[in-house]
């Protein structure tokens, strides 16, 4: 096992891969971000095949995946920090950067703003913060 000062750099580096990741999904201009993030179009596409309107599935898919992009936020906030237990600092770190993501996109040409993001992003953060309690109480009883 690693010691605590190795994981934490590890962590942290993790931590910095995610946010450089995270920052070309969201301030890429339209064009550009639809060929990173076209898997939402793809899976809409096939929800729409099995019957599911197209405008919905879109935002349905589109949704949950800003769900998913949050989820390492929440985890590795955790991870980094042991004794942050409660859920409110995490929701607040995740609803100031979806509001300052938000805002920035404003600027971005074709990039759409939507309180649904900033809404999406801490349901994730907020998950990512449940996971990590869940495999430290995993660890706890292996």
């Amino acid at each position: 096992m690693f010691a605590p000062k190795y994981t934490t750099r590890w962590l942290s580096a993790f931590l910095v891969v995610y946010l450089v990741s995270l920052s070309f999904v969201v301030f890429l201009p339209a064009r550009e971000a639809s060929d990173v993030t076209g898997f939402v179009g793809v899976i809409a596409g096939w929800l729409s095949a099995l019957g599911l309107p197209r405008n919905a599935a879109d935002v349905g898919v589109e949704f949950v995946a800003n769900i998913a992009l949050f989820v390492p936020l929440g985890l590795l906030v955790r991870l980094l920090r042991p004794t942050l237990w409660n859920w409110w600092p995490v929701a607040l770190l995740a609803v100031v950067s979806s509001v300052a993501i938000e805002v920035l996109q404003l600027v971005i040409p074709g990039r759409v703003t939507a309180l649904s993001d900033v809404i999406a992003n801490t349901l994730g953060a907020l998950a990512g913060l449940a996971l990590a309690k869940w495999l430290a109480a995993l660890r706890s009883v292996i």
